[in-house]
């Protein structure tokens, strides 16, 4: 009997390669979905301020991501950075005080204290209450919720690439991805020059920053592999940063990441959520 999985593995060493054979281990144990439902709980934030220095490194920007309904993830959903700028629909079990509807959150921070899941702000916590019970919601301080990952809606707003002030031409370039549509995860990421067919990777410096010391000259263009449905696919922005980038400036990729990615549920269960 052929063995499809590890024929697939040996098809080549290079890094997507292995990123594919990865990712197909891991789906084809499990049943996928859209939108596992998880149980855990969340606690929050009694500033906004506290996440806006978080580790995806979004700085000051964050709150004014999502309406300010921002969170800090467990290493398990921030994933070494991939998990930056995802969004999540978190409600409480409450029913006296929660509704039905729940808030939408993004990630912007790192939760080291695994008693939960998420640490939400303020605002978002308050979100997740029945009208005028947003008070009564924070006196609980933590609440057992349910969540599920769903895409991020960035309208008439495409991918940004954001040069961050620590590089240094020519020799050194950091970017900040910022407004990932979908549902899905940056997880490598190249750099050529405009019109030239010899990339080079960038690292993930930490959460949605990318980095490189070796910045080809000229207007530059970048692809990304991205999770998206059972598998990965490449996505190409052709023209991203003029020639005369510079540090501080945000600039529009040209693309869209509508995508969604499946996720590897056991039992599959998100039909539950009503």
């Amino acid at each position: 009997m052929l063995d499809f999985s590890s024929t697939f593995c040996d098809i080549s060493k290079n890094r997507m390669a292995v990123f594919l054979c990865f990712l197909f281990l891991i789906i084809s144990s499990a049943t996928g979905c859209d939108r596992c439902v998880h149980q855990s709980k969340v606690a929050y934030f009694s500033k906004a301020s506290a996440l806006s220095t978080g580790a995806c490194g979004y700085g000051s920007m964050a709150i004014g991501f999502n309406s300010g309904h921002l969170a800090a993830a467990v290493s398990s959903l921030y994933k070494d950075g991939a998990g930056c700028g995802a969004c999540f629909q978190i409600r409480c079990k409450n029913t006296a005080l929660c509704s039905s509807r729940g808030t939408r959150v993004i990630v912007t921070d790192l939760n080291n204290n695994n008693q939960t899941d998420f640490v939400l702000s303020s605002r978002a916590f308050m979100a997740m209450a029945k009208k005028g019970m947003g008070q009564d919601i924070l006196k609980h301080g933590i609440l057992d919720v349910e969540y599920k990952r769903v895409p991020c809606e960035y309208k008439n707003q495409n991918l940004a690439v954001r040069v961050e002030e620590s590089s240094k031409k020519p020799n050194y370039l950091a970017i900040k991805l910022l407004y990932q549509g979908g549902q899905t995860e940056v997880v490598a990421m190249d750099v050529a020059k405009v019109g030239s067919s010899n990339w080079g990777f960038m690292s993930r410096n930490h959460g949605a920053v990318w980095d490189t010391d070796r910045v080809p000259a000229g207007a530059l263009q970048f692809r990304f592999v991205v999770t998206a449905g059972y598998d990965g696919k490449w996505i190409w922005a052709q023209k991203v940063l003029p020639e005369d980038w510079k540090p501080g400036m945000t600039y529009d990729s040209g693309v869209q990441i509508t995508d969604i990615a499946q996720e590897g549920c056991s039992p599959c269960d998100d039909g539950i959520w009503k």
